[in-house]
């Protein structure tokens, strides 16, 4: 097991469309390997979800576990370790909903986007199995987040305003001054607590508690 570097935006690896894991290499030295230093990785850089393609290699994997379910979003849904191979996403219903979204490969900045909130993902597991799962509300967006990444797609591409990103620590102060100022769409109290959490991530503060909220 080993922790590996999470590479950052910039890097060419995370523009490029990772290529569908080999199904006769599960459960393989290799596979097994891989799998290890990404869950060792996501804990050593205190993240919820490690696409392959962020520690450089082009295949379709991910590994999502959420440990902390109280967050600055409210009560989320406890999701034990898994690997979801080769997944696909399916929207279930035309609900969509935003959060202050923050990234391994993007770090210490945040951007508002607006996806899905009901959707159906498909994957394969380490045993071979086909699976399916709903999955609805922050949950979804954390699929959604991590298999951008298969695709060679950042969050800061999906942004609909691009005053809606920035880094952590700015992020508070002048979001709201601005739209008190120029009267735009006014924060939410969600996406406030959302802002200040992500103001704590970058003086260090409440790593515990918040830093599993990293996607």
């Amino acid at each position: 097991m080993a922790v590996r570097e999470v590479i950052r935006m910039g890097h060419p690896r995370l523009r490029v469309p990772a290529a569908p894991y080999p199904t006769e290499h599960l459960g393989s030295a290799e596979f097994n390997e891989l799998v290890s230093d990404m869950r060792e990785t996501l804990h050593a850089y205190g993240g919820i979800g490690l696409a392959a393609p962020q520690i450089d290699v082009g295949l379709r994997i991910v590994v999502i576990e959420i440990e902390n379910t109280s967050t600055r979003y409210g009560e989320i849904e406890h999701t034990p370790f898994e690997v979801y191979i080769n997944p696909t996403i399916t929207s279930i219903a035309d609900e969509t909903a935003g959060y202050w979204e923050g990234c391994l490969s993007v770090p210490g900045m945040m951007g508002y986007v607006e996806r899905p909130q009901h959707i159906l993902v498909d994957y394969l597991t380490p045993g071979g199995v086909d699976k399916s799962i709903e999955a609805h509300g922050f949950l979804a967006t954390v699929f959604q987040h991590e298999f951008d990444h298969l695709e060679g797609i950042l969050y800061p591409d999906l942004l609909d305003d691009p005053l809606e990103f920035g880094y952590c620590v700015k992020l508070v102060r002048t979001q709201i001054a601005f739209r008190l100022r120029y009267a735009v769409r006014p924060l939410q109290r969600d996406e406030i607590g959302g802002l200040l959490a992500g103001q704590s991530y970058a003086h260090g503060t409440e790593a515990l508690t918040r830093s599993r909220m990293r996607i």
